[in-house]
């Protein structure tokens, strides 16, 4: 199945980019992807805050350069680590079907690390500026 990002450069085209909800088409959003995806990391803690710090590094080197794609991109990775962290914190091998009956707090420590970051990114005041009008413009 395709994607509509699929074959599209979204840093030249990016009129092309639709926000969709929380992290859909990150898999899918080039060159970010390419710059993101490398530096995602959730094992645990430390790894976690290595990760997470670096993707957040790259979002304020896209906000610098006046690229919300960039910027939405990384959030969408930041709330992605957060968001797998915590998969991983409840069920074992991140496995839906097998529940932890307490979550591994290594794993949880992860997922807050990621969260801190994300909520950063998803509450920066030119990212929503940005998002606005990213939306008024392309929809």
């Amino acid at each position: 199945m395709s994607h509509p990002h699929d074959g599209v450069d979204l840093r030249e085209n990016p009129e092309e980019y639709r926000i969709g909800r929380g992290e859909q088409g990150v898999f899918h959003a080039e060159p970010y992807k390419g710059e993101l995806l490398p530096l995602w990391r959730f094992k645990d803690e430390e790894t976690a805050r290595e990760s997470s710090e670096a993707i957040y590094r790259k979002f304020l080197e896209y906000r610098s350069a006046g690229d919300f794609v960039g910027m939405d991109v990384a959030r969408k990775y930041l709330q992605m680590g957060y968001t797998r962290s915590q998969r991983y914190a409840r069920h074992e091998g991140g496995n839906k079907r097998r529940p932890r009956e307490t979550p591994d707090p290594e794993k949880s420590r992860a997922a807050e690390v990621f969260r801190e970051k994300w909520r950063a990114a998803a509450e920066d005041e030119e990212y929503l500026r940005l998002k606005e009008e990213h939306r008024r413009r392309n929809g």
